[in-house]
């Protein structure tokens, strides 16, 4: 049974081992304390079973009640000893798993954080949600439990072992009865294990991701009563989980009983055979006495080991989803040439989202420093692929964006964002103080700075009221949806670009504030080369020069004058923006045609760019 195809990729065991290996060298020092504590507190607990078989000895040879009484201080001394060695040696592996879990934590942020936003995209948030919270969860159990405790039961075990072949080399044979089913057992297991975890991960991964879709969605489905639809995708996905989940039950239902029947083998296996060497004189009864006590003391770390190997599994499937964002190949090929100059252009770039459907066709175009384009069209004729392309997310299929002739995807990704900027109609706030979440991109941004930036976007008044060291974010002061856009586009000022790529930037806002929003970001803007995709066309009215999308392509450029005298596609969408008719005749107000495509325009502008 192997995991589903996922777009975020999965780490091999091979890449596992080495990946632990490789932390557990870094700590080292840890790991050698807690195997040095444990291993003394295995030994002192092994003094006990040779001490009571010396008593045994001693009874029957004849002995002294002082005798017994020093043989039985020495088997207290030694249970205290023990005690106290695995309290601090349980402190030490507690220490040392919690660095074993910041590291990997450290490791999965760090993995997160470089993925390619076109990546991020493709996969969806549920995949990468559950790594993020399930498997970390997951891995953080087996790393701050698991390993140390999986140190220990081998050590216990392996120096059990020793005591029993100190005390009677012929007394080993039986313990090593319960190797054969222990052996096969734990292989048929582990065959299966890897894959079946990955698989009962993957599919928390859908399931989070269908629960997702579904509350973002919440009111496209009850608006096109969805509910049924999305019920029986859910009930559909719980299946898949269930069904993931109940083949590694049926896993661990066969494998822990099968190992823990193995557990007595040892035992009567000592008995047995030490009686019967007793009686050929072979071993005293104080060997056989210790040898069975031995043999018992082998239970305890032997089912912490099968235990935890369960669990190990599990925590390496965790960790092989976590390694695997590291997989990720980058969406980019830095090199070593800088832009000449702040041209930006595109030149016969093609590109399409899934093999053979292309969702632009050959564009070609060039925005001049300080230039002001509006790039409209219908919904899906390609606007918004467009403005990812123009500003560095996504590498064309075929052709070239580049600024000051060097292509885009090869300018560093620190280079490329503080030259070029995209600001959409999603907005995140963070949790934080509202200073923190303007100054993002500029974190040394003086407060006059902030000001003048919130100044701009027509936000200083509510920024002032609340205060720019109020926290905001979860756990703070809720921004309204606009406030949250202002926020977004005044980060975009503090961290000053040449080049910006506004898609929808002020969608959320209504077409008043909109555009006196826009009025005010003029003056600030100057200089700056603005690439606006826009269905509020007051945006092109504006603008220095109109690109209009169809099906792809562009199918008109020019200033806002020529194209509506051209009478072509963008004329038709400035009269239907307008709410006139063909003939060019204004509609009457109050006329029921202007309030229908005052409703298309605010819906179409809070939907997104469709493009």
């Amino acid at each position: 049974m192997t995991a589903p195809n996922e777009i975020l990729p999965v780490a091999t065991g091979a890449q596992v081992r080495a990946h632990v290996w490789q932390v557990l060298g870094t700590r080292w020092r840890e790991l050698a304390a807690v195997v040095a504590l444990y291993a003394s507190a295995t030994i002192a607990g092994l003094v006990p079973p040779s001490l009571l078989g010396g008593i045994v000895t001693d009874v029957q040879q004849g002995t002294t009640a002082g005798r017994i009484d020093l043989l039985a201080a020495g088997i207290a001394a030694a249970l205290v000893v023990q005690a106290v060695l695995i309290r601090f040696g349980a402190l030490a592996g507690a220490k040392l798993g919690e660095a074993l879990l910041a590291t990997f934590r450290e490791d999965f942020i760090g993995g997160v954080l470089a993925l390619p936003l076109s990546v991020v995209e493709r996969a969806g948030s549920g995949d990468l949600l559950t790594r993020s919270s399930r498997d970390v969860s997951t891995l953080s159990v087996t790393a701050r439990r698991g390993v140390p405790a999986m140190l220990t039961a081998l050590l216990a075990v392996s120096l059990t072992l020793g005591a029993i072949a100190l005390d009677s080399p012929l007394l080993v044979l039986p313990c090593l009865v319960v190797v054969p089913p222990v052996w096969g057992a734990a292989r048929w297991y582990l065959r299966r294990a890897t894959a079946g975890y990955l698989r009962e991960n993957a599919s928390w991964g859908v399931l989070t991701d269908s629960l997702a879709e579904t509350v973002d969605g919440a009111r496209t489905v009850e608006a096109l009563r969805l509910g049924p639809a999305r019920r029986d995708r859910t009930d559909a996905d719980i299946a898949a989980c269930w069904a993931a989940e109940r083949y590694t039950l049926r896993l661990r239902t066969f494998f822990l009983p099968a190992a823990e029947a193995s557990y007595i083998l040892p035992l009567a296996g000592v008995l047995a055979f030490g009686g019967f060497a007793y009686l050929r004189g072979w071993c005293t009864l104080g060997q056989v006495t210790a040898g069975a006590l031995y043999a018992r003391a082998l239970v305890a770390p032997m089912d912490e080991l099968i235990m935890w190997l369960d669990y190990l599994q599990i925590g390496a499937a965790s960790l092989a989803r976590l390694l695997g964002l590291a997989q990720v190949p980058p969406d980019r090929q830095a090199g070593s040439a800088r832009p000449a100059d702040d041209r930006l252009r595109v030149t016969d770039v093609s590109h399409s989202y899934i093999p053979g459907h292309d969702v632009l066709r050959r564009i070609s175009l060039a925005a001049e420093p300080g230039e002001r384009i509006a790039i409209v069209g219908p919904s899906g004729a390609g606007k918004s692929t467009l403005g990812r392309l123009l500003a560095g997310i996504t590498g064309p299929d075929r052709g070239e964006v580049a600024v000051g002739g060097v292509p885009l995807i090869e300018l560093p990704l620190g280079d490329l964002r503080s030259q070029i900027a995209l600001v959409t109609q999603e907005h995140h706030i963070f949790a934080g103080t509202l200073r923190d979440n303007l100054t993002l991109g500029m974190p040394d941004a003086s407060d006059q700075a902030v000001l003048a930036a919130l100044a701009a976007v027509d936000a200083l008044g509510w920024a002032e009221e609340l205060g720019l060291s109020s926290q905001v974010g979860s756990g703070g002061a809720a921004l309204s949806a606009p406030q949250a856009q202002q926020v977004a586009l005044a980060r975009l000022i503090l961290a000053d670009p040449h080049t910006l790529v506004l898609d929808e930037a002020t969608s959320l806002l209504d077409p008043r504030s909109a555009r006196r929003l826009e009025q005010s970001l003029s003056a600030v803007l100057e200089g700056r080369t603005v690439l606006a995709i826009a269905h509020r066309l007051h945006t092109a009215h504006d603008a220095d020069r109109v690109i209009v999308m169809e099906d792809g392509q562009i199918s008109e450029s020019g200033p806002h004058r020529e194209l509506i005298a051209a009478d072509g596609p963008y004329a038709a969408l400035w009269r239907s923006w307008h709410g006139e008719a063909r003939s060019g005749r204004p509609r009457q107000a109050g006329q029921p045609g202007e309030a229908v495509h005052d409703a298309v325009d605010k819906a179409s502008s809070s939907a997104g760019s469709g493009g």
